[in-house]
This record gives structure tokens, sequence and C-alpha cells, in this order.
């Protein structure tokens, strides 16, 4: 059958590969009449779809723009800011490292001038006791060497004057010879 119809139309005037006249018109009609409608409908409304499109990308690219330029300039303060706080930082730590310094030193001083006091105060008691054991022992030995000096001669030394001259030489000769016992061994 399909090789009848090829020859069928071998046979006729017409050719396969070229269409009927009719064929061309109706064909060309029907596409100015798409073409048209097309062109008057629904082209501008893809154009105004496309517009609104690429609006809304320039407005995103310029909102996106701005957004980056933004968060540079954020960028730039807060280090800006990171830096005086580094900078306040510092100046703290010295501040705090210096006061630490004069504190020490203070405390230095003051302790220096409290155990100087201390030293004072006590060679002062050390003072006034070696006194005070040196009237007690100058009282004692004084009692005692009447005493004895009384039991050796005999007589009584009821004389207070006589006992002090007596207990005064009696040191004396005590310190002499102690002072004179400490610069042989010397």
């Amino acid at each position: 059958m399909l090789t009848a119809t090829i020859l069928a139309a071998e046979g006729s005037e017409q050719s396969i590969l070229r269409p009927a006249t009719y064929d061309i018109v109706w064909s060309a009609v029907c596409f100015v009449i798409i073409a048209f409608v097309l062109g008057k409908l629904v082209l501008p409304v893809f154009n105004r779809i496309l517009d609104e499109r690429t609006e809304k990308i320039e407005a995103g690219l310029a909102f996106a723009d701005t957004a980056k330029e933004q968060a540079e300039a954020s960028a730039a303060e807060q280090e800006r800011l990171l830096l005086e706080a580094r900078t306040e930082a510092a100046r703290v730590r010295d501040d705090a490292r210096s006061e630490a310094n004069q504190i020490v030193v203070e405390a230095r001083e003051k302790a220096s001038q409290e155990a100087a006091r201390l030293l004072e105060t006590a060679k002062r008691q050390i003072e006034a006791e070696r006194q005070a054991a040196a009237v007690s022992l100058r009282a004692d030995v004084g009692a005692l060497a009447t005493e004895l000096a009384s039991k050796i001669v005999g007589e009584s030394l009821d004389d207070v004057a006589r006992q002090s001259r007596v207990v005064d030489r009696f040191l004396d000769e005590l310190e002499s010879s102690a002072l004179s016992g400490t610069v042989k061994e010397k």
C-alpha cells in the first residue's frame, strides 16, 4: 500500500517536497493571526513580568551592595572599638601594675617604719628593765653585803649612809673586776 501511494504521487505533477499553494496561503494566514495575538496579548505580559523580575533582581543587588557596605562599615567600626578596648585594657593593666608597685613600696616603707619603731620600743624596754634589774640587784646585793660585812666585822651597819657607801664601793669593785675580766678575755 505504501508503495502504491508513492507511485501515485510520482505520477502527478505535485512533488512531495513542495506543498500546494493553498496550504502555504492558509498556513501564512494562521501564522499572521497567531503572531498578531501573541504580539499584542501575550508578549506584553511576558515583557511586563520580565521587567518586574529585572527590577526585583536589580533592587536585590542594590540592597546586597548596601548591606555589604554596611557590613564593611560595621566591621571597621568593630575593629576600631576592639582596638580602643585593647588600648584601654592595656592602660588599665599598666595603671594597676603601677598602683600595685606603689602599694608594695608603701607597705615596705610602713613595715620598715613599724620595725624601726618596734626595735626602738624594744630597746627602751630592755634599757628600762636593765636599769630596774640594776636597781633591784643593787638593793639585794647591798642588803647581802651589809649583812655579810656586819658578820665579818662584828659590828652592826645600821647607819644608812654607811651601808650605802659600803654597797657602792663593793659594786664598783665588782664592776671593775668584771670589766678587767672581759678586757683580758679579748
